[in-house]
């Protein structure tokens, strides 16, 4: 080696930086990281409060799977029970106690959006219960009990009773 700069014996092969390491990975894939993780823990805890929340609709849903149509006056008297344990799961007590008849058939149509307690085959519901009514449609009956367990609106303005 010669103290001459330029001389071309003083070359050496480029020499490469070592590879970048994907681990650990930069602060930016952190935040990333632990933004997706709280995401999909409140997601989970957000599922797990509507499956709580929703435990009334699935045990109101066995009992009706159990009771069968409304064809005589304990069926009825069943699904009258079921319905007001799960209406009052679902409102509150003082909108939903005290409520009988024709004003109890409204605010399960107006609760489940629907008029087939009204104008359908569950109108009956209350006669049929009281061993009132002749022998109606049971498993529609049954049918609109299970479509307003399903499909009520909890939290709605009830009051208007």
């Amino acid at each position: 080696m010669t103290g001459d700069p330029a001389d071309l014996s003083n070359l050496r092969d480029i020499m490469l930086p070592a590879s970048i390491s994907y681990w650990p990975p930069a602060p930016g894939w952190w935040i990333v990281a632990a933004t997706l993780l709280a995401a999909l823990l409140i997601l989970l805890a957000k599922a797990f409060a509507l499956h709580r929340r929703n435990a009334y609709r699935r045990q109101a849903l066995r009992e009706l799977d159990e009771i069968g149509p409304a064809e005589n006056v304990v069926a009825a008297q069943r699904i009258s029970a079921v319905l007001k344990r799960a209406a009052l799961s679902a409102f509150p007590r003082r909108d939903v106690a005290h409520l009988s008849g024709v004003s109890w058939l409204a605010f399960l149509d107006r609760t489940g959006r629907t008029d087939a307690f009204s104008k359908g085959p569950a109108h009956m519901l209350p006669a049929l219960a009281l061993g009132a009514a002749p022998a109606a449609d049971g498993e529609a009956i049954l049918q609109a009990a299970r479509r307003w367990v399903r499909h009520h609106h909890p939290g709605g303005n009830v009051a208007a009773c």
